[in-house]
Protein backbone atom coordinates (compact mmCIF):
# COMPACT_ATOMS: atom_id res chain seq x y z
CA UNK A 1 0.00 0.00 0.00
CA UNK A 2 1.28 3.37 -1.31
CA UNK A 3 2.75 5.75 1.98
CA UNK A 4 1.76 9.65 0.91
CA UNK A 5 0.23 12.83 2.09
CA UNK A 6 -2.76 12.13 0.23
CA UNK A 7 -4.11 15.94 -0.13
CA UNK A 8 -3.91 16.41 -3.75
CA UNK A 9 -5.88 12.55 -4.80
CA UNK A 10 -9.47 13.04 -6.27
CA UNK A 11 -11.74 12.70 -4.27
CA UNK A 12 -14.91 9.99 -4.69
CA UNK A 13 -18.91 11.47 -4.71
CA UNK A 14 -20.06 12.27 -1.15
CA UNK A 15 -21.57 9.22 0.70
CA UNK A 16 -25.30 8.94 2.19
CA UNK A 17 -24.39 7.97 6.00
CA UNK A 18 -21.86 8.28 8.01
CA UNK A 19 -20.70 5.54 11.35
CA UNK A 20 -18.30 6.60 13.66
CA UNK A 21 -17.02 4.23 15.94
CA UNK A 22 -15.14 4.77 18.90
CA UNK A 23 -12.67 2.48 20.16
CA UNK A 24 -12.80 3.72 23.49
CA UNK A 25 -9.08 3.55 24.91
CA UNK A 26 -7.63 2.17 21.99
CA UNK A 27 -3.72 3.49 21.50
CA UNK A 28 -2.31 2.97 17.88
CA UNK A 29 0.68 1.55 19.26
CA UNK A 30 -1.25 -2.40 19.99
CA UNK A 31 -3.73 -1.89 16.85
CA UNK A 32 -2.74 -3.21 13.19
CA UNK A 33 -4.25 -0.83 10.87
CA UNK A 34 -1.62 -0.83 7.99
CA UNK A 35 -3.47 -2.19 5.52
CA UNK A 36 -0.58 -4.88 5.10
CA UNK A 37 -1.76 -8.58 5.12
CA UNK A 38 1.75 -9.29 6.10
CA UNK A 39 2.26 -7.42 9.11
CA UNK A 40 1.20 -9.22 12.08
CA UNK A 41 1.37 -9.45 16.17
CA UNK A 42 3.78 -12.67 17.43
CA UNK A 43 1.30 -14.72 19.76
CA UNK A 44 2.76 -17.30 22.28
CA UNK A 45 1.91 -19.65 19.53
CA UNK A 46 4.64 -18.42 17.60
CA UNK A 47 2.72 -17.78 14.38
CA UNK A 48 1.81 -14.02 13.16
CA UNK A 49 -2.01 -13.37 14.06
CA UNK A 50 -3.64 -9.62 13.29
CA UNK A 51 -4.93 -8.25 16.35
CA UNK A 52 -7.19 -6.53 14.35
CA UNK A 53 -7.87 -8.10 11.08
CA UNK A 54 -11.01 -5.95 10.55
CA UNK A 55 -9.36 -2.56 10.93
CA UNK A 56 -6.68 -3.80 8.64
CA UNK A 57 -9.08 -5.11 5.99
CA UNK A 58 -10.95 -1.23 6.27
CA UNK A 59 -7.20 0.40 6.30
CA UNK A 60 -6.84 -1.53 2.83
CA UNK A 61 -9.84 -0.51 1.17
CA UNK A 62 -9.77 2.53 2.92
CA UNK A 63 -7.83 4.69 4.64
CA UNK A 64 -5.29 4.94 7.15
CA UNK A 65 -4.13 7.64 9.35
CA UNK A 66 -0.69 6.79 10.34
CA UNK A 67 -0.42 9.80 12.45
CA UNK A 68 -4.00 10.93 14.01
CA UNK A 69 -3.40 12.59 17.35
CA UNK A 70 -6.27 12.87 20.71
CA UNK A 71 -6.57 16.69 21.91
CA UNK A 72 -6.77 15.18 25.42
CA UNK A 73 -5.70 11.57 27.32
CA UNK A 74 -9.14 10.88 28.57
CA UNK A 75 -13.16 10.12 27.55
CA UNK A 76 -15.26 13.11 28.57
CA UNK A 77 -12.73 16.13 26.82
CA UNK A 78 -11.35 13.79 23.99
CA UNK A 79 -15.37 13.12 22.75
CA UNK A 80 -15.82 17.02 23.29
CA UNK A 81 -13.34 17.95 21.05
CA UNK A 82 -14.70 15.10 18.22
CA UNK A 83 -18.40 16.26 18.96
CA UNK A 84 -17.52 19.93 18.67
CA UNK A 85 -13.92 20.56 16.47
CA UNK A 86 -12.75 22.89 19.14
CA UNK A 87 -9.63 21.72 21.48
CA UNK A 88 -10.29 20.97 26.01
CA UNK A 89 -10.08 25.09 26.17
CA UNK A 90 -12.11 26.09 23.59
CA UNK A 91 -15.47 23.93 24.70
CA UNK A 92 -14.51 23.74 28.64
CA UNK A 93 -15.17 20.37 29.15
CA UNK A 94 -12.86 18.40 31.37
CA UNK A 95 -12.14 16.71 34.86
CA UNK A 96 -12.78 20.30 36.44
CA UNK A 97 -15.95 21.01 34.15
CA UNK A 98 -17.51 18.16 33.10
CA UNK A 99 -20.79 19.22 31.09
CA UNK A 100 -20.50 20.32 27.20
CA UNK A 101 -22.45 24.00 27.10
CA UNK A 102 -25.35 24.29 25.60
CA UNK A 103 -23.85 27.34 23.84
CA UNK A 104 -21.91 24.80 22.06
CA UNK A 105 -22.47 23.47 18.30
CA UNK A 106 -22.42 19.59 17.96
CA UNK A 107 -21.66 17.47 15.02
CA UNK A 108 -24.77 15.34 15.68
CA UNK A 109 -27.03 18.44 15.69
CA UNK A 110 -25.23 19.34 12.47
CA UNK A 111 -25.90 16.06 10.70
CA UNK A 112 -30.17 16.40 12.35
CA UNK A 113 -30.49 20.10 10.90
CA UNK A 114 -29.04 18.66 7.61
CA UNK A 115 -31.92 15.88 7.61
CA UNK A 116 -30.26 12.77 9.13
CA UNK A 117 -31.57 10.50 11.79
CA UNK A 118 -29.03 10.58 14.13
CA UNK A 119 -28.86 7.62 17.01
CA UNK A 120 -25.92 7.03 19.25
CA UNK A 121 -24.79 4.13 21.49
CA UNK A 122 -22.43 4.91 24.25
CA UNK A 123 -20.63 2.06 26.53
CA UNK A 124 -18.94 4.51 28.75
CA UNK A 125 -21.20 6.50 30.89
CA UNK A 126 -19.55 9.64 30.36
CA UNK A 127 -21.13 9.66 27.18
CA UNK A 128 -24.75 11.00 28.09
CA UNK A 129 -27.35 13.14 27.97
CA UNK A 130 -25.97 13.97 32.01
CA UNK A 131 -23.09 15.51 30.51
CA UNK A 132 -24.44 17.38 27.66
CA UNK A 133 -23.56 14.69 24.85
CA UNK A 134 -27.55 14.33 23.75
CA UNK A 135 -27.74 17.20 21.95
CA UNK A 136 -28.78 16.53 18.13
CA UNK A 137 -29.31 12.65 18.88
CA UNK A 138 -32.67 11.28 18.02
CA UNK A 139 -31.89 8.33 20.49
CA UNK A 140 -28.59 8.30 22.40
CA UNK A 141 -28.87 4.92 24.18
CA UNK A 142 -26.82 3.30 27.46
CA UNK A 143 -25.39 0.19 26.64
CA UNK A 144 -24.84 -1.45 29.78
CA UNK A 145 -28.53 -1.13 30.80
CA UNK A 146 -30.65 -4.22 29.60
CA UNK A 147 -34.05 -1.02 29.50
CA UNK A 148 -32.92 2.21 29.20
CA UNK A 149 -33.38 3.70 32.58
CA UNK A 150 -31.91 7.04 34.53
CA UNK A 151 -31.14 4.81 37.44
CA UNK A 152 -27.93 2.98 37.05
CA UNK A 153 -27.51 -0.14 39.01
CA UNK A 154 -23.67 -0.21 38.82
CA UNK A 155 -23.30 -0.65 42.39
CA UNK A 156 -24.93 -4.21 42.52
CA UNK A 157 -23.03 -5.17 39.56
CA UNK A 158 -19.53 -4.31 41.89
CA UNK A 159 -20.69 -6.04 44.53
CA UNK A 160 -17.99 -7.76 46.04
CA UNK A 161 -20.13 -10.72 47.25
CA UNK A 162 -23.93 -11.95 47.54
CA UNK A 163 -24.23 -9.71 50.90
CA UNK A 164 -22.66 -6.62 48.81
CA UNK A 165 -24.90 -7.32 46.04
CA UNK A 166 -27.86 -8.08 47.87
CA UNK A 167 -27.48 -4.73 49.83
CA UNK A 168 -27.23 -2.40 46.99
CA UNK A 169 -30.16 -3.62 45.43
CA UNK A 170 -32.11 -3.15 48.34
CA UNK A 171 -31.03 0.28 48.47
CA UNK A 172 -31.57 0.77 44.62
CA UNK A 173 -34.13 -1.20 43.57
CA UNK A 174 -36.49 1.31 44.19
CA UNK A 175 -34.48 4.43 43.01
CA UNK A 176 -36.88 5.21 39.63
CA UNK A 177 -38.86 2.27 38.15
CA UNK A 178 -38.45 -0.94 40.23
CA UNK A 179 -39.32 -3.52 37.67
CA UNK A 180 -36.97 -1.84 34.95
CA UNK A 181 -34.37 -2.00 37.80
CA UNK A 182 -35.07 -5.77 38.19
CA UNK A 183 -34.20 -6.38 34.86
CA UNK A 184 -30.99 -4.67 34.25
CA UNK A 185 -29.78 -6.52 37.87
CA UNK A 186 -31.15 -9.59 35.93
CA UNK A 187 -29.43 -8.64 33.00
CA UNK A 188 -25.90 -7.52 34.26
CA UNK A 189 -25.89 -10.87 36.77
CA UNK A 190 -26.99 -13.56 35.18
CA UNK A 191 -27.23 -12.80 31.73
CA UNK A 192 -25.07 -10.60 30.31
CA UNK A 193 -22.25 -12.76 28.42
CA UNK A 194 -18.91 -13.35 30.44
CA UNK A 195 -15.99 -11.34 28.65
CA UNK A 196 -18.48 -8.51 27.34
CA UNK A 197 -18.80 -4.71 28.24
CA UNK A 198 -21.83 -4.49 26.31
CA UNK A 199 -20.54 -4.70 23.11
CA UNK A 200 -22.10 -7.38 21.76
CA UNK A 201 -25.49 -6.05 22.90
CA UNK A 202 -24.72 -2.58 21.53
CA UNK A 203 -24.24 -4.28 18.19
CA UNK A 204 -26.85 -6.68 17.66
CA UNK A 205 -29.52 -3.70 18.52
CA UNK A 206 -27.84 -1.65 15.32
CA UNK A 207 -28.51 -4.50 13.46
CA UNK A 208 -31.79 -5.21 14.24
CA UNK A 209 -32.23 -1.26 13.82
CA UNK A 210 -30.77 -1.25 10.68
CA UNK A 211 -32.82 -4.40 9.43
CA UNK A 212 -36.10 -2.55 10.36
CA UNK A 213 -35.45 1.26 9.89
CA UNK A 214 -38.26 2.42 8.11
CA UNK A 215 -36.70 6.21 8.04
CA UNK A 216 -36.13 7.29 4.29
CA UNK A 217 -33.41 10.18 6.05
CA UNK A 218 -29.55 9.17 5.54
CA UNK A 219 -28.35 8.28 9.01
CA UNK A 220 -25.38 9.44 11.31
CA UNK A 221 -24.95 6.54 13.49
CA UNK A 222 -22.55 7.25 16.60
CA UNK A 223 -21.39 3.83 18.65
CA UNK A 224 -18.56 3.71 22.05
CA UNK A 225 -16.97 -0.37 22.78
CA UNK A 226 -15.50 0.40 26.35
CA UNK A 227 -13.97 -3.00 26.11
CA UNK A 228 -10.47 -1.71 25.67
CA UNK A 229 -11.33 0.29 29.15
CA UNK A 230 -9.51 -1.56 32.02
CA UNK A 231 -10.50 -3.75 33.40
CA UNK A 232 -9.59 -6.09 30.59
CA UNK A 233 -11.63 -8.98 30.59
CA UNK A 234 -12.15 -10.47 27.34
CA UNK A 235 -13.69 -13.91 27.08
CA UNK A 236 -11.03 -16.89 27.49
CA UNK A 237 -10.86 -17.91 24.21
CA UNK A 238 -9.39 -14.59 23.00
CA UNK A 239 -7.26 -13.74 25.41
CA UNK A 240 -4.96 -17.27 25.79
CA UNK A 241 -4.27 -15.93 21.36
CA UNK A 242 -2.23 -12.77 22.84
CA UNK A 243 -0.98 -14.03 26.27
CA UNK A 244 2.45 -14.30 27.06
CA UNK A 245 3.83 -17.84 26.71
CA UNK A 246 3.90 -19.84 29.85
CA UNK A 247 1.05 -17.15 31.11
CA UNK A 248 -2.12 -18.66 32.18
CA UNK A 249 -5.84 -17.20 31.75
CA UNK A 250 -6.30 -17.78 35.66
CA UNK A 251 -3.10 -15.82 36.40
CA UNK A 252 -3.26 -13.07 34.00
CA UNK A 253 -7.22 -12.12 34.97
CA UNK A 254 -5.91 -12.31 38.70
CA UNK A 255 -3.52 -9.47 38.76
CA UNK A 256 -4.83 -6.10 40.35
CA UNK A 257 -6.24 -3.94 38.23
CA UNK A 258 -6.60 -0.46 39.38
CA UNK A 259 -4.46 2.21 38.21
CA UNK A 260 -5.32 4.83 40.17
CA UNK A 261 -3.59 2.84 43.29
CA UNK A 262 -0.92 1.92 41.08
CA UNK A 263 0.12 5.41 40.83
CA UNK A 264 -0.61 6.33 44.03
CA UNK A 265 1.90 3.03 45.12
CA UNK A 266 -0.55 0.85 46.79
CA UNK A 267 0.22 -1.96 45.29
CA UNK A 268 3.03 -3.22 42.70
CA UNK A 269 2.80 -4.36 39.29
CA UNK A 270 5.96 -6.85 38.13
CA UNK A 271 6.92 -6.60 34.77
CA UNK A 272 5.53 -9.74 33.86
CA UNK A 273 2.49 -9.26 35.24
CA UNK A 274 2.65 -5.84 32.81
CA UNK A 275 3.23 -8.46 30.02
CA UNK A 276 0.15 -9.98 30.36
CA UNK A 277 -2.04 -7.13 31.48
CA UNK A 278 -0.55 -6.21 28.01
CA UNK A 279 -1.93 -9.46 26.27
CA UNK A 280 -4.92 -9.31 27.57
CA UNK A 281 -5.52 -5.43 26.64
CA UNK A 282 -4.81 -6.94 23.22
CA UNK A 283 -7.19 -9.59 23.23
CA UNK A 284 -9.47 -6.90 23.92
CA UNK A 285 -9.18 -5.00 21.23
CA UNK A 286 -9.23 -8.17 18.95
CA UNK A 287 -12.94 -8.56 20.10
CA UNK A 288 -14.39 -5.23 19.40
CA UNK A 289 -12.26 -5.75 16.06
CA UNK A 290 -14.83 -8.94 15.68
CA UNK A 291 -17.70 -6.31 16.76
CA UNK A 292 -16.56 -3.77 13.66
CA UNK A 293 -17.03 -7.07 11.30
CA UNK A 294 -20.68 -7.76 12.45
CA UNK A 295 -21.36 -4.06 11.60
CA UNK A 296 -19.67 -4.11 8.60
CA UNK A 297 -22.27 -7.07 7.65
CA UNK A 298 -24.82 -5.70 9.38
CA UNK A 299 -24.97 -2.49 7.12
CA UNK A 300 -24.02 -4.87 4.05
CA UNK A 301 -27.40 -6.72 4.96
CA UNK A 302 -29.09 -3.26 5.10
CA UNK A 303 -27.85 -2.50 1.69
CA UNK A 304 -26.14 0.66 2.93
CA UNK A 305 -22.28 -0.05 3.15
CA UNK A 306 -21.78 0.83 -0.33
CA UNK A 307 -23.29 4.22 0.31
CA UNK A 308 -21.36 4.88 4.28
CA UNK A 309 -18.67 6.67 4.92
CA UNK A 310 -17.30 4.31 8.06
CA UNK A 311 -15.07 5.58 10.39
CA UNK A 312 -13.12 4.15 13.15
CA UNK A 313 -10.97 5.50 15.84
CA UNK A 314 -9.34 5.45 19.56
CA UNK A 315 -10.73 8.72 21.66
CA UNK A 316 -7.40 8.51 23.45
CA UNK A 317 -4.45 5.62 24.56
CA UNK A 318 -3.25 3.45 27.58
CA UNK A 319 -0.38 3.40 29.42
CA UNK A 320 0.17 -0.39 30.53
CA UNK A 321 3.54 0.11 32.29
CA UNK A 322 4.95 2.74 29.89
CA UNK A 323 6.71 5.88 31.74
CA UNK A 324 5.67 4.25 34.98
CA UNK A 325 1.94 4.43 34.57
CA UNK A 326 -0.94 2.55 34.74
CA UNK A 327 -3.77 3.96 33.07
CA UNK A 328 -4.37 7.22 30.76
CA UNK A 329 -4.03 10.33 33.43
CA UNK A 330 -1.74 12.94 34.20
CA UNK A 331 0.52 13.32 31.59
CA UNK A 332 0.17 13.78 27.04
CA UNK A 333 2.81 10.90 25.92
CA UNK A 334 2.34 10.06 22.50
CA UNK A 335 1.15 6.66 24.33
CA UNK A 336 -2.11 8.14 25.41
CA UNK A 337 -2.94 10.37 22.51
CA UNK A 338 -1.60 8.74 19.21
CA UNK A 339 -5.01 7.01 18.38
CA UNK A 340 -5.43 4.93 15.77
CA UNK A 341 -7.70 6.43 12.98
CA UNK A 342 -8.91 4.46 9.53
CA UNK A 343 -11.38 5.50 7.28
CA UNK A 344 -13.69 3.19 5.07
CA UNK A 345 -15.89 4.70 1.66
CA UNK A 346 -17.02 7.26 -0.56
CA UNK A 347 -13.83 9.84 -0.58
CA UNK A 348 -11.66 7.70 1.40
CA UNK A 349 -11.33 4.43 -0.77
CA UNK A 350 -8.26 3.44 -1.45
CA UNK A 351 -6.40 6.05 0.09
CA UNK A 352 -3.71 4.10 1.27
CA UNK A 353 -1.35 5.20 4.36
CA UNK A 354 -1.30 8.97 4.96
CA UNK A 355 1.29 9.98 7.05
CA UNK A 356 0.16 14.06 7.40
CA UNK A 357 -0.46 15.17 11.12
CA UNK A 358 -4.68 15.29 11.63
CA UNK A 359 -6.53 15.11 14.52
CA UNK A 360 -10.10 14.03 15.85
CA UNK A 361 -11.15 17.40 15.85
CA UNK A 362 -10.71 17.04 12.27
CA UNK A 363 -13.79 14.95 12.53
CA UNK A 364 -16.80 17.03 11.92
CA UNK A 365 -15.02 18.90 8.90
CA UNK A 366 -14.42 16.38 7.95
CA UNK A 367 -17.38 13.86 7.58
CA UNK A 368 -19.56 16.53 6.72
CA UNK A 369 -17.56 17.40 3.79
CA UNK A 370 -18.12 14.09 3.06
CA UNK A 371 -22.08 14.39 2.96
CA UNK A 372 -22.34 17.79 1.37
CA UNK A 373 -23.30 19.48 4.91
CA UNK A 374 -22.46 23.51 5.62
CA UNK A 375 -23.20 24.17 9.03
CA UNK A 376 -22.11 27.68 9.58
CA UNK A 377 -22.88 27.77 13.47
CA UNK A 378 -20.41 25.24 13.88
CA UNK A 379 -18.01 26.04 11.14
CA UNK A 380 -17.67 29.00 13.25
CA UNK A 381 -16.41 27.94 16.47
CA UNK A 382 -14.64 24.91 15.35
CA UNK A 383 -10.68 24.35 14.96
CA UNK A 384 -11.49 21.55 12.77
CA UNK A 385 -9.81 21.04 9.43
CA UNK A 386 -11.09 18.54 6.88
CA UNK A 387 -8.44 15.89 5.55
CA UNK A 388 -10.47 14.57 2.46
CA UNK A 389 -8.46 14.02 -0.91
CA UNK A 390 -8.93 17.38 -2.39
CA UNK A 391 -10.07 19.56 0.12
CA UNK A 392 -9.74 23.23 -0.01
CA UNK A 393 -8.53 22.99 4.19
CA UNK A 394 -4.86 23.69 4.77
CA UNK A 395 -2.79 20.57 6.16
CA UNK A 396 -1.74 20.75 9.47
CA UNK A 397 2.13 21.27 10.24
CA UNK A 398 1.34 20.49 13.93
CA UNK A 399 -0.95 18.58 16.36
CA UNK A 400 -1.85 20.22 20.07
CA UNK A 401 -3.04 18.43 23.54
CA UNK A 402 -4.32 19.73 26.16
CA UNK A 403 -4.85 18.10 29.65
CA UNK A 404 -6.65 21.03 32.01
CA UNK A 405 -7.15 19.54 35.43
CA UNK A 406 -6.47 16.01 36.79
CA UNK A 407 -9.00 13.50 36.64
CA UNK A 408 -9.37 12.40 39.06
CA UNK A 409 -8.45 15.31 41.31
CA UNK A 410 -5.23 15.09 43.59
CA UNK A 411 -7.77 15.67 46.83
CA UNK A 412 -9.71 12.52 45.50
CA UNK A 413 -6.55 10.34 45.88
CA UNK A 414 -5.89 11.79 48.88
CA UNK A 415 -9.54 11.12 50.74
CA UNK A 416 -8.86 7.49 49.08
CA UNK A 417 -5.14 6.71 49.85
CA UNK A 418 -4.69 9.03 52.53
CA UNK A 419 -0.99 10.56 52.02
CA UNK A 420 -0.01 10.45 48.30
CA UNK A 421 3.72 10.20 46.63
CA UNK A 422 4.94 13.37 45.97
CA UNK A 423 5.35 11.88 42.46
CA UNK A 424 1.32 12.10 42.06
CA UNK A 425 0.94 14.98 44.14
CA UNK A 426 3.09 16.57 40.89
CA UNK A 427 0.69 16.23 39.07
CA UNK A 428 -1.91 18.47 39.92
CA UNK A 429 -1.35 20.74 37.00
CA UNK A 430 -2.40 21.79 33.70
CA UNK A 431 -0.20 19.96 30.17
CA UNK A 432 0.16 21.20 26.64
CA UNK A 433 1.61 19.23 24.21
CA UNK A 434 2.63 20.18 20.41
CA UNK A 435 3.70 18.07 18.37
CA UNK A 436 5.68 18.36 14.70
CA UNK A 437 7.08 16.32 12.18
CA UNK A 438 10.11 16.60 14.18
CA UNK A 439 9.44 17.51 17.72
CA UNK A 440 7.21 16.79 20.49
CA UNK A 441 7.34 19.58 23.67
CA UNK A 442 5.19 19.48 26.67
CA UNK A 443 5.02 22.02 29.16
CA UNK A 444 3.16 22.84 32.48
CA UNK A 445 1.44 25.72 33.93
CA UNK A 446 4.50 24.79 37.14
CA UNK A 447 7.30 25.17 34.80
CA UNK A 448 7.56 21.39 33.44
CA UNK A 449 8.22 21.58 30.38
CA UNK A 450 10.12 18.35 28.18
CA UNK A 451 11.24 18.04 24.68
CA UNK A 452 11.59 15.08 22.14
CA UNK A 453 13.26 14.88 19.29
CA UNK A 454 10.49 12.57 17.61
CA UNK A 455 12.71 10.56 14.84
CA UNK A 456 15.40 9.47 17.15
CA UNK A 457 12.98 9.16 20.18
CA UNK A 458 9.87 8.05 19.34
CA UNK A 459 8.54 6.72 22.52
CA UNK A 460 9.87 10.08 24.78
CA UNK A 461 12.73 8.80 26.75
CA UNK A 462 15.24 11.47 26.52
CA UNK A 463 14.20 15.15 27.43
CA UNK A 464 16.64 17.22 25.05
CA UNK A 465 15.21 20.71 26.54
CA UNK A 466 18.50 21.47 27.94
CA UNK A 467 20.29 20.92 24.95
CA UNK A 468 17.99 22.33 22.54
CA UNK A 469 16.73 25.65 24.47
CA UNK A 470 15.57 28.09 21.73
CA UNK A 471 13.73 24.70 20.05
CA UNK A 472 12.07 24.51 23.27
CA UNK A 473 11.26 28.08 23.38
CA UNK A 474 9.80 28.47 20.12
CA UNK A 475 7.68 25.70 20.58
CA UNK A 476 6.45 27.09 23.81
CA UNK A 477 5.69 30.48 22.28
CA UNK A 478 3.82 28.59 19.55
CA UNK A 479 1.49 27.02 22.16
CA UNK A 480 0.85 30.62 24.15
CA UNK A 481 0.03 32.20 20.62
CA UNK A 482 -2.37 29.62 19.64
CA UNK A 483 -3.92 29.35 23.76
CA UNK A 484 -3.00 32.05 25.40
CA UNK A 485 -0.89 31.44 28.73
CA UNK A 486 -1.52 28.56 31.09
CA UNK A 487 -3.12 30.14 33.68
CA UNK A 488 -5.76 31.91 31.30
CA UNK A 489 -7.19 28.80 31.36
CA UNK A 490 -10.08 27.71 34.26
CA UNK A 491 -10.37 24.58 36.13
CA UNK A 492 -13.44 24.62 37.82
CA UNK A 493 -17.01 24.56 37.49
CA UNK A 494 -17.63 20.96 37.52
CA UNK A 495 -21.57 19.94 37.51
CA UNK A 496 -23.16 17.56 40.14
CA UNK A 497 -23.95 13.81 38.94
CA UNK A 498 -26.22 11.53 39.66
CA UNK A 499 -24.75 8.92 42.58
CA UNK A 500 -25.21 6.00 40.21
CA UNK A 501 -23.06 7.46 37.73
CA UNK A 502 -20.60 8.31 40.40
CA UNK A 503 -19.91 4.55 41.10
CA UNK A 504 -19.80 3.49 37.60
CA UNK A 505 -17.41 6.34 36.69
CA UNK A 506 -15.24 4.96 39.68
CA UNK A 507 -15.51 1.46 38.27
CA UNK A 508 -13.83 2.89 35.36
CA UNK A 509 -11.03 4.48 37.63
CA UNK A 510 -12.16 7.93 36.78
CA UNK A 511 -13.01 8.68 40.27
Amino acid sequence: MDESSGRDSESHETVRNVVLVVLDTARARSVDVTGDPDTRERTRSGTDRPTTPTMDRLAAEGTTFERAFATAPWTLPSHASMFTGTYPSEHGTHGGHTYLDDDLRTLPEAFADGGFQTIGVSNNTWITEEFGFDRGFDDLRKGWQYIQSDADMGAVVRGEDTREKLEATRNRLFDGNPLVNAANILYSEVLQPAGDDGADRSTTWIENWLADRKDDRPFFLFCNFIEPHVEYDPPREYAERYLPEEASYEEATAIRQDPRAYDCEDYQITDREFAMLRGLYRAELAYVDGQLAELRRALEAAGEWENTLFVVCGDHGEHIGEHGFFGHQYNLYDTLIHVPLVLCGGPCTGGGRRSDLVQLLDLPATVLEAVGIDDPALREQWSSRSFLPGSDDDPRDAAFAEYIAPQPSIERLEARFGEIPDRVRAFDRRLRAIRTDEYKYVCGDDGFERLHHVPTDPFEQTDVSDDEPERARTLRERLEDRFGSLESTTADGSVSMREGTKERLADLGYL
